[in-house]
């Protein structure tokens, strides 16, 4: 009988637990599917972080993560704090109904599935990576920057990472058929504010991860 009522009471938890998994990912889908019909505006940019004139923003989250930089020597014999390999991780939001709703995380990680164009070809140390709640993702490579504290309406806080421009090297469908950033072609990094190598001392091999927070911005041929 003892048994018996456990293994209810397990069905009963499992149910409720799926349950609460549908009901989240149905909620996501139907708030990013509400963010995905507004009209995503970027700030003017420089040139050197500027998409080609036929692409068009369709998307746009808020950054809160982490920079990673590694301690390796220097030419001249000393060490300092190394970007490379990047090491950026980050949850990004989007504003639905009022509310933060997370859509994306973002990540250093190998292209499985590169561009056939191979003008920009990926690093086997990894490429920045971000991943949408439906499994779909984009793999880039920057190809513009401009130092924080540069432009006042994009990258207006100094003492920052700088903002990119970054090129995608690679897209993929979920397993599920999810393709939120299948068809990702460009993704800017504006409005950076923190995440800028550390000034302190370091020994080879240590590592440090500093917070910013930034703006992305994701682009797709204009239809």
């Amino acid at each position: 009988m003892i048994n018996g009522n456990l293994q209810l009471t397990n069905s009963s938890g499992l149910a409720r637990t799926l349950f609460a998994a549908a009901l989240v990912l149905t909620s996501s889908s139907a708030f990013v599917s509400s963010a995905l019909g507004q009209t995503v505006t970027p700030p003017a940019t420089p040139s050197q972080i500027t998409p080609p004139a036929n692409q068009s923003a369709f998307l746009v989250g808020h950054a809160f993560g982490t920079q990673g930089y590694t301690c390796l020597p220097t030419s001249a014999g000393g060490t300092s704090w190394s970007v490379n390999p990047a090491r950026p991780e980050a949850t990004l939001f989007t504003d639905a109904f009022g509310q933060l709703v997370q859509i994306i995380t973002h990540f250093a990680s190998i292209d499985q599935n590169p561009n056939a164009n191979g003008t920009n070809p990926p690093s086997l140390s990894g490429n920045a990576t971000w991943q949408a709640f439906d499994t779909s993702r984009v793999w880039a490579k920057a190809t513009g920057s401009i130092p924080a504290g540069s432009d006042r309406d994009s990258c207006p806080n100094n003492g920052a990472i700088p903002c990119l421009l970054l090129e995608s090297i690679g897209n993929q469908r979920g397993p599920t058929g999810g393709r939120l950033l299948a068809n990702t072609t460009f993704v800017q990094r504006l409005n950076t504010n923190g995440g800028a190598a550390p000034n302190s001392a370091c020994a080879v091999g240590q590592t440090q991860l500093v917070p910013y927070t930034a703006d992305y911005y994701f682009f797709r041929p204009a239809e």
